[in-house]
């Protein structure tokens, strides 16, 4: 698994995943991230899921976990560009309803300041 991150605009971070988001310590860098980023003062963050290949439900578990989080921090967070097999596996387990999905990263900035 990879993750990067950049700046959008103030407050607003893109962060990058790309391979499989699976079992194991490597997909708790998803978590570690976000920890770092709000402790940083971001509050706003678009998860850019185009490069994922493999997601499984403690990857899920992640996510959700970040939304807690970002959430409770007062924050927003967003999913943008994910692939059918990673809107499938958001769908079969209904957090489509909870995640924001937007088929790119220019769509998901929308209304974000």
């Amino acid at each position: 698994m990879e993750i990067s991150h950049r700046e959008a605009g103030p407050g607003i971070a893109v962060i990058q995943v790309g391979g499989r988001v699976m079992l194991g310590e490597e997909s708790a860098q998803i978590e570690t991230r976000i920890e770092e980023l709000l402790a940083k003062g971001f509050r706003q963050f678009i998860f850019e899921l185009s490069g994922v290949t493999h997601i499984d439900s403690t990857g899920i578990g992640r996510f959700i976990a970040c939304l807690h989080r970002v959430t409770r921090a007062g924050g927003i967070l967003r999913m943008a560009a994910a692939s059918p097999v990673v809107r499938d596996a958001f769908r079969v387990t209904r957090l489509d309803t909870i995640f924001e999905f937007f088929p790119d990263v220019d769509s998901a900035m929308s209304g974000l300041s």
